[in-house]
């Protein structure tokens, strides 16, 4: 309450009291242990690894022949295969955010389509389309002599159809949340439709850009049944790091330990790099 002194000028009331403590509250035993069981069962199997993990041996399992095969063909594939995703995907993104044409909403389903698609299944239309005998393999074949199965082509394809559409999705989300009228002030400037893409666009979506990117090499990295059915299992051309693991599981277990330690560090990695888009508390 406000008092009035004797001049008549009412006095300011009092700050400064005990704040309140914010009270949290109790967690319902009928969500907390759910919860805790399925926290347990997704750490489980990665405290595994780290404690089955052969420490002592790992410097010589990850530098033998075919081990370093594996791990220099993984990343010269994941790397080419986001290389042909940035080339491809971010013109897809910006046709399915900022233009308007029939059937886009079907298109983007399509595109989105590799993300529910088994791998394995993914792999089975790739040799159908590309193959030696497919859609359009054939004509590759006849005409230019180009084969991509069981080729190391082929595995940069497989893995680019698998991680594409983490892409494009990343930078269709960032361009649809960037103000369009930079655009539209750029091309009353004079600028054209590509150059205002160039040169304002990109630098607004370059987050996006990036986090789609990091995404799609480590979908890449890790892909399996689509490399498998499309490029085969041949150490030093097709077989990697996925491939070597599932291999070196029935042979060398101790190898398999080390290449799935090499993709759980990459996967930490990924997360890490992402932690501000996907991890900041709200």
């Amino acid at each position: 309450m406000t008092k009035a002194d004797g001049s008549g000028a009412v006095a300011a009331p009092r700050r400064g009291g005990p704040r309140r403590r914010r009270v949290r509250p109790a967690v319902p035993l009928p969500l907390l242990l759910p919860g805790a069981v399925a926290l347990v069962f997704l750490l489980l199997p990665l405290v595994a690894l780290l404690v089955r993990a052969p420490w002592s041996s790992l410097p010589s399992l990850l530098t033998s022949t075919e081990v370093w095969q594996a791990l220099q063909l993984s990343l010269i594939c994941a790397t080419a295969a986001t290389a042909v995703s940035l080339v491809l995907g971010v013109p897809l993104a910006w046709l399915l955010a900022r233009t308007e044409f029939p059937g886009r909403g079907f298109v983007r389903a399509l595109v989105t389509l590799p993300l529910v698609l088994p791998p394995v299944v993914g792999g089975v239309a790739l040799l159908l389309a590309l193959g030696r005998n497919g859609v359009v393999g054939q004509w590759l074949d006849a005409w230019f002599g180009i084969t991509l199965p069981f080729t190391t082509a082929g595995v940069v394809v497989a893995e680019s159809f698998v991680a594409m559409p983490f892409l494009v999705i990343s930078v269709e989300g960032t361009l649809r949340a960037a103000d369009p009228r930079y655009e539209e002030a750029a091309t009353t400037l004079g600028a054209s439709r590509f150059t205002a893409f160039r040169r304002v666009t990109l630098p607004l979506i370059a987050p996006g850009i990036a986090a789609g990117a990091v995404l799609a090499w480590a979908r890449a990295l890790g892909e399996f049944g689509a490399t498998i059915t499309f490029a085969g299992n041949f150490p030093g051309r097709t077989q990697t790091m996925p491939l070597a693991v599932y291999l070196a599981l029935q042979n060398d277990p101790d190898a398999a330990i080390a290449l799935s330690l090499v993709l759980l560090t990459v996967s930490i990695a990924v997360l890490g790099a992402l932690r501000d888009r996907w991890m900041t508390a709200s």
